[in-house]
C-alpha cells in the first residue's frame, strides 16, 4: 500500500519545499512526483539549494518568507484548497493512519518484537506531548510514518546528515531547554555503542531522561542497503568471528546493554516483551533521574515498502548473479525518474 504523501505527490502540479537541502531525498522527490505539470518552489537562505530540481527560487529566512507568501496569496484572491482536495486528503490520511495502526501494534502470536512494533508502544505508554529525539539509522523514517505527536515540539529529529550519536546529547539538550518536558531518546544498539558517554552528563546535571535502546544487533539499517546492492552480508552486524571460515557469520555478541548504562550511573530496565516495555516507559515517567530501557527486537522484522524509490547505484559488473539482476531492476528503476521537471530520456 502506498503511503498517503506517495499517493498524493503523484497528482501534485506545485510543491513547495523549505529548509532542505535534499540531499539523498532528491531521487525520492523525482519518482514520486509524477505530474508533466510539477513545478517546484524551494525557500532557503542557500541559492544553491533553493534552486534544485529546476524549482522557482525564493532565497530567504523561512520564518519571514512563509507569512509573506500567504499575504501574497490572499491579496492575489487565492480561495484557499478547493473542498474536493481536501476530501481526498481526508480520506487518505484515514486509510494512511489504519495502515499505520496497523504497522505499529503489536499482535500476539508475533514472536519477538519488532522495531516498529517498540515505537508504537513506547508512543503510546509516553503520550503525544513528550518530546521524541532520534537521528540515525531505520528509525528516523519509522519515526516519522508512525510516531504521532500532539504538539509542536514533540518531534525532533536530526535528517541532514544522519548524524550517528546526537541522539543522547540532542535528548540533553532538549531537557535543559524545557526541564518540564518528558523526553525519549530512541536509539539503535550501533549508535549507542558509537555514542553512550553523554549518559553520565545527563546524570551529572540531574536530568530526567528516558532512553530506549532498541537492541537489534548492529547496523542493521545499512546491512539493509547493502542486500538491496547487491553486496553479501558483511561486518554491519555484532557477531563472532567464524573460526572456520574466518568471516563474521558466527553467533550475536552478547552485549549487555543494561550493565552498561547501570555502570554510567542510570537506571537501567531490560524489555523483552510488549508489556515490560509499556511497564518500564510508564514508570520511567515517574522517576526523576535517567533511566535506559534496552529492548531486544527481531532484525529482520522491517518496515514494508511503501511506495517510494532511492536511487543507490548497483555494481554493473559483478560474477553474481544476483547483483547483475539488481542492476539491471535499478536501471528499469531509474527511468521514471524525473529530471528537471522532464522525462528522462
Amino acid at each position: 500500500m502506498l503511503s498517503a504523501s506517495t499517493r498524493m505527490a503523484l497528482q501534485m502540479r506545485t510543491v513547495p519545499w523549505a529548509l532542505s537541502a535534499l540531499k539523498a531525498g532528491a531521487a525520492k522527490l523525482r519518482s514520486q512526483f509524477q505530474n508533466q505539470a510539477v513545478r517546484f518552489v524551494g525557500i532557503n537562505v542557500a541559492p544553491m539549494d533553493a534552486s534544485k530540481l529546476a524549482a522557482l527560487p525564493v532565497v530567504a529566512d523561512v520564518k519571514r518568507t512563509l507569512p509573506e507568501l500567504a499575504k501574497a496569496l490572499r491579496d492575489a484572491g487565492y480561495k484557499g484548497t478547493q473542498d474536493g482536495y481536501r476530501q481526498r486528503l481526508s480520506e487518505l490520511k484515514a486509510q494512511w493512519d489504519s495502515r499505520a495502526t496497523e504497522i505499529r501494534t503489536i499482535k500476539e502470536d508475533d514472536g519477538p518484537l519488532s522495531e516498529l512494533g517498540v515505537i508504537g508502544l513506547v508512543n503510546d505508554a509516553v503520550g503525544g506531548k513528550a518530546t521524541v529525539v532520534c537521528a540515525a539509522g531505520n528509525m528516523p523514517g519509522e519515526l516519522l510514518r508512525l510516531w504521532r505527536p500532539e504538539d509542536p515540539k514533540a518531534y525532533h529529529l536530526e535528517y541532514g546528515f544522519s548524524c550517528m550519536g546526537y541522539e543522547i546529547p540532542g535528548g540533553i539538550g532538549v531537557k535543559l531547554a524545557e526541564p518540564e518536558r518528558d523526553v525519549v531518546v530512541m536509539i539503535g544498539d550501533g549508535t549507542y555503542i558509537m555514542m553512550n558517554s553523554e549518559i553520565v552528563t545527563a546524570v551529572a546535571e540531574g536530568l530526567k531522561l528516558t532512553i530506549v535502546v532498541v537492541d537489534n544487533h548492529g547496523y542493521q539499517c545499512i546491512l539493509g542497503l547493502q542486500r538491496i546492492c547487491g553486496v553479501a552480508d558483511f561486518a554491519n552486524e555484532l557477531r563472532f568471528r567464524d573460526k572456520k571460515t574466518r568471516r563474521l557469520t558466527g553467533e550475536y555478541i552478547p552485549i549487555d546493554f543494561k550493565k552498561h548504562a547501570e555502570a554510567m550511573g542510570a537506571h537501567a530496565v531490560f524489555a523483552p516483551t510488549a508489556a515490560e516495555v509499556t511497564k518500564a516507559v510508564q514508570e520511567a515517567k515517574q522517576r526523576e533521574t535517567v533511566t535506559v530501557i534496552v529492548v531486544p527486537v527481531d532484525p529482520e522484522k522491517r518496515m514494508p515498502g511503501l511506495g517510494t524509490w532511492w536511487d543507490v547505484p548497483v555494481a554493473e559488473v559483478s560474477t553474481e548473479e544476483h547483483t547483475l539482476r539488481l542492476c539491471k531492476s535499478n536501471l528499469c528503476a531509474s527511468r521514471g525518474l524525473r529530471r528537471f521537471c522532464g522525462k528522462v530520456s
